[in-house]
């Protein structure tokens, strides 16, 4: 079955507030962080139709910060297709509601997977609809590839990690 990634497209608007800015008057990363992954979770649904759970985020890419009286307009689309895992494209433009003047602030790469080992993905083919689609879509076996790669350096990695308590 074949799925566009217009199809997969989640958009929604968050104003920037006092509660959502750090000490530098800017959008705090980790608060950007959890709208982004809850916008990615609805393109990644809507190709599952079950639970999924974040499984990477990758590509961070923090470009413009986002002030006091900004908009974040984020776009979430489906890029690539597994058979429990998919990959979903976020970026977050802003917004001066000021001026109306717009701007690129940030994007990233989200992976998740199924929860339930007994349900798949629910498509096989990935259509994209416009040239940024066709971009991430045609991108997407290599970035897979590359995340493959990066999975066994991390176990390697992680067996030097210790969970020991430094101060005893």
């Amino acid at each position: 079955m074949k799925v566009t990634c217009n199809d997969t497209l989640s958009v929604s608007i968050h104003r920037v507030f006092n509660a959502d800015l750090n000490e530098h008057g800017t959008v705090f990363g980790g608060r950007l962080l959890e709208l982004v992954d809850g916008e990615a979770s609805v393109a990644a649904m809507r190709v599952t139709r079950s639970t999924v759970v974040t499984a990477a985020m990758d590509h961070v890419q923090f470009l413009k910060p986002f002030k006091l009286q900004d908009s974040m307009c984020m776009e979430a689309y489906v890029t690539g297709l597994g058979h429990r895992s998919l990959e979903v494209f976020v970026k977050v433009i802003g917004e001066d509601l000021h001026t109306g003047k717009r701007f690129l602030g940030f994007t990233c790469l989200m992976t998740y997977v199924v929860q339930d080992p007994s349900k798949r993905v629910l498509y096989d083919e990935l259509e994209p609809c416009n040239d940024e689609q066709r971009t991430m879509v045609s991108g997407y076996e290599r970035r897979r590839q590359h995340r493959a790669e990066n999975r066994q350096y991390q176990q390697e990695m992680l067996k030097a990690v210790t969970i020991d308590k430094p101060w005893e």
